[in-house]
């Protein structure tokens, strides 16, 4: 940005430059009357994202002042379109009324930036989607354990390993949560939470969310950042509210901090921050997430994702929960159950459940309200979406009236529905029926509510009463039927009259001139000043009196302590209604999870898929069976014929099993997994210069560095996009490391069919193919998972139906025809399982006599690697023929 002097500005423009360098990474919104002006390199990066007009106000060092300007009404459209092209905005009130009388024109009016508006602390719901939260996330760096200095290379790998304090805040509902994880869990944290302002040290990398950075702000120590918070919550220990590790705290006191300078030192309602325990959520890296489309498509919108085709929330707040869930799958077996013990209730009673969603339409969005009115914000239909909401829950808390047989989840939250219902009585006898969409407005507070608004109410509508009497009384008096009583910003009430007209009445003694145009004159009399100042005051002192009574009626409001859990429990039950929703279908299952690795899942679908599918169409539902003894499936088959859809619809099942969600299987039994790595589907990253085979590879190699034992694979294509022989060695090794040293569930999809003979040496490998009929000389597709393997790739049929011209399709075909014919007249094949090692009958009998002998009970490490040093010894001593 162009660096500006002050010198020689003029007194508004002087401001302008002061509060500029107090906010130099934002454009600044500088109000002047009606509008929002400004200036110099802020209007011109304005006004190109906004496309509106740069003009010129003034000048400055001899050069015109560029600007633009927004209408102050219409700010927040514009503000929506500067936040989501990354600009930050800082928001500069006029904090000094209009002066009147002598020397109001003196000097500009005081000025001073209330809001800082960014990504990450948005309240408004112009600016933010209803049914997704808004994240700021700070990071703040540990301290790695110290080493001896004899040890600098282990010194420096503790460094890489030190833990990472988390904090993040949604500032429209005040949600305040904490997190202490190592930096290789970042980028899934990243993912998860999705946030749009992330604060972090320089130097620490944020990978694809780097453009969401924050301007970096210095961090408090740890001792001081406890005591900040504490004193922010008004407790004597941070301790209060669960176990901080040191940089946890440091990262929630750097998110509390960047709240309250964004709102000018006003901290919003926040609610207490909770520590998040680790592990107790399913770990989904990234590039498994962009994968799948949990929430989001690839194109950035919602539709053709897992939440849109489960989501049947009728609330904003319970589709933000939905996702938030869908996002985070459990690994807590009791938790998953109580989630799941709540929407089954609602399934078996259709009758409470339309009860309960028809009272949930018609509440509003409370928490987003409460976030509003706490920072100072808040408008007439906040209150409104208070009363409504509360009168909403009351319906929906009648849904259980006389019900004995609850679960504890909806015990729960249908303890909250009753409360605050003294508030509810408050708000409405206060609230008008048909509310303006501004307090300045007037008309808020409904009538007999306060006596002292109604006295100022009254006088100044009979006074407009007067002024019409009085209008019709002068044009008597002065002969002019046209003479008209009307008010100006200036002047107050004056008497227009035509031209004409004013030229005649300018000579009378009763009558003031005031101004004069081309058209009219305007006069005033001493009557007519008089009754300006009373229906000034009037209707000042009614407007002071209803903001006066709308401060003190949010102010009840934001004190109700049961307002928070009340709208959080109107949420649980939005979700749990949906879930019951699609399962009462009859076509999604309650699955079976539990602390184990097994995995069974019968007549699975993908929900997608079936979702986008026409009203005639049938999606064809598969098993799939990753039970210990055989936890990895090799599954191979033609492109198009399903495979990429098998594999989501796994991974989808077990999102939603953990994530306490019905899942569109007939039945399903799902062990805990504690992560989930999906590789479906190929794709570069041509602006950082990685191939479409190197984005391949590391993703493999983050599968491989991080997956476990309870971890769930499902990765496809593995070594395709190298020549095949590397392709075919990678994908070989992959699958035995998957099998052998992970020893997870996977399932592992490819078109190296030469890998199904790894089923004989691999004992938990179970063969599958895609179901293909030949008919005609053309293929069928039957979206089928079977036993077995795959025998060709009907590559070429495939180009067939892609529309490759018919000519190279013919000649293809031949091609493969003369490949085929050589292999199988002496062509070497692939030296992939020419030479396994056999050992002699005898031998494999003495092999397996002696491991029965073992007391695998009492067997001590030591023992074992003894026992394993001879067998090796006799192996070498046999010779045997070379291996695999």
């Amino acid at each position: 940005m162009t660096r500006y002097s002050s010198e020689g500005a003029t007194p508004a423009m002087l401001q302008w430059f002061t509060l500029k360098a107090e906010n130099p990474e934002a454009l600044l919104f500088f109000r002047m009357g009606d509008f929002y002006e400004l200036f110099f390199d802020d209007a011109k990066g304005a006004a190109a994202a906004l496309d509106i007009a740069l003009t010129a106000r003034g000048s400055h060092a001899g050069e015109p002042i560029p600007m633009c300007g927004v209408p102050v009404a219409a700010a927040s459209a514009y503000l929506a379109r500067l936040i989501r092209r990354g600009f930050r905005v800082a928001v500069a009130e006029q904090t000094e009324a209009p002066r009147k009388g002598k020397g109001a024109g003196k000097g500009p009016l005081a000025r001073a930036v209330v809001r800082v508006v960014t990504p990450g602390t948005l309240t408004e719901d112009e600016l933010l989607e209803p049914g997704r939260s808004n994240l700021l996330l700070a990071l703040a760096e540990g301290v790695a354990p110290r080493r001896g200095r004899a040890d600098k290379n282990a010194e420096v790998a503790a460094q890489s390993q030190a833990p990472l304090g988390a904090a993040w805040i949604d500032v429209s509902t005040g949600i305040f949560e904490t997190a202490s994880i190592n930096a290789a869990a970042l980028p899934g944290l990243l993912a998860r939470l999705d946030p749009a302002e992330i604060l972090a040290p320089a130097q620490l990398e944020l990978g694809d969310f780097d453009s969401r950075r924050a301007p970096e702000m210095p961090s408090s120590p740890a001792e001081s950042s406890r005591k900040r918070l504490a004193a922010d919550f008004g407790v004597a220990s941070l301790d209060a509210f669960g176990t901080f590790a040191d940089e946890e705290a440091v990262a929630a006191a750097l998110a509390v901090e960047f709240v309250r300078r964004s709102q000018a030192g006003q901290l919003p309602r926040l609610a207490r921050p909770m520590p998040q325990a680790d592990g107790s959520t399913m770990g989904i890296d990234p590039a498994t997430r962009s994968s799948l489309d949990i929430l989001r498509a690839r194109d950035g919108g919602v539709e053709h994702t897992l939440f849109s085709a489960v989501n049947r929330t009728v609330t904003a707040a319970g589709a933000r929960l939905l996702a938030e869930w869908l996002a985070s799958p459990l690994t807590d077996v009791a938790r998953i159950t109580d989630r799941q013990d709540g929407w089954c209730w609602l399934k078996e009673a259709p009758a409470a459940r339309n009860v309960l969603r028809e009272a949930l339409k018609r509440a509003p969005d409370i928490a987003r309200a409460l976030g509003r009115l706490s920072l100072g914000r808040g408008q007439p239909r906040d209150l409104s979406a208070v009363r409504d909401g509360l009168a909403a829950a009351r319906v929906a808390a009648s849904a259980f009236d006389n019900k004995n047989d609850l679960p504890s989840a909806l015990i729960r939250a249908v303890g909250q529905l009753g409360k605050a219902a003294a508030l509810e009585q408050e708000l409405v006898r206060a609230l008008a029926e048909e509310l303006p969409a501004r307090l300045e407005d007037g008309g808020v507070i409904a009538p007999g509510y306060d006596a002292q608004l109604d006295d100022s109410r009254a006088l100044r509508d009979n006074s407009r009463r007067v002024i019409a009497s009085l209008q019709n009384a002068y044009a008597d008096r002065f002969g002019v039927t046209t003479l008209k009583i009307k008010h100006h910003a200036q002047l107050g009430y004056v008497i227009e009259v035509p031209a004409a007209a004013g030229k005649r009445l300018k000579d009378r003694e009763d009558l003031l001139f005031r101004q004069g145009t081309a058209t009219s004159s305007r006069f005033c009399t001493e009557e007519l000043s008089e009754l300006d100042t009373k229906i000034s005051e009037a209707a000042d002192h009614a407007a002071a009196r209803e903001r006066v009574l709308f401060r003190q009626l949010a102010e009840a409001a934001l004190a109700e302590s049961d307002l928070p859990p009340l709208a959080q429990a109107l949420a649980v039950l939005d979700v749990f209604q949906s879930c019951a929703g699609l399962a009462a279908g009859g076509s999604w299952c309650r699955p079976e999870v539990t602390q184990d690795q097994a995995f069974d899942v019968r007549g699975c679908r993908h929900p997608v898929v079936e979702a986008a599918l026409p009203s005639d169409g049938r999606f064809t539902p598969n098993d799939c069976d990753l039970s210990p003894g055989r936890s990895v499936m090799l599954l191979t088959g033609p492109n198009m014929a399903g495979k990429s859809t098998f594999l989501r619809q796994t991974a989808f099942a077990v999102i939603l099993a953990q994530g306490g969600f019905p899942v569109a299987a007939e039945k399903a039994h799902i062990g805990i997994v504690d992560q989930l790595f999906s590789r479906v589907g190929a794709s570069d990253d041509l602006a950082r210069g990685r191939s479409t085979f190197m984005v391949e590879m590391t993703e493999t190699a983050a599968i491989l560095n991080q997956a476990g034992p309870n971890s769930l694979v499902v990765v496809d294509e593995i070594g395709r996009g190298t020549a095949t022989l590397d392709g075919l060695s990678i994908a070989w090794a992959v699958l035995e490391a998957l099998h052998s040293t992970i020893r997870c569930r996977a399932i592992f999809a490819t078109h190296f069919h030469e890998l199904s003979g790894l089923a004989e040496v691999l004992p938990r490998l179970s063969l599958h193919t895609m179901a293909v009929r030949e008919w005609q000389g053309r293929i069928v597709f039957l979206h089928e998972v079977l036993a077995g393997s795959a025998k060709k790739s009907w590559g070429v049929h495939v180009a067939m139906l892609a529309g490759v011209p018919p000519q190279v399709v013919e000649r293809a075909r031949r091609l493969l025809n003369e490949l085929e014919a050589q292999h199988s007249v002496g062509v070497k094949p692939l030296p992939l399982f020419e030479a396994q090692k056999i050992l002699p009958q005898q031998d494999e009998n003495a092999l397996k006599a002696r491991l029965l002998e073992l007391d695998l009970d009492t067997l001590t490490p030591r023992s074992a690697l003894d026992i394993l040093y001879e067998l090796r010894k006799e192996l070498e001593s046999s010779e045997p023929e070379s291996m695999l």
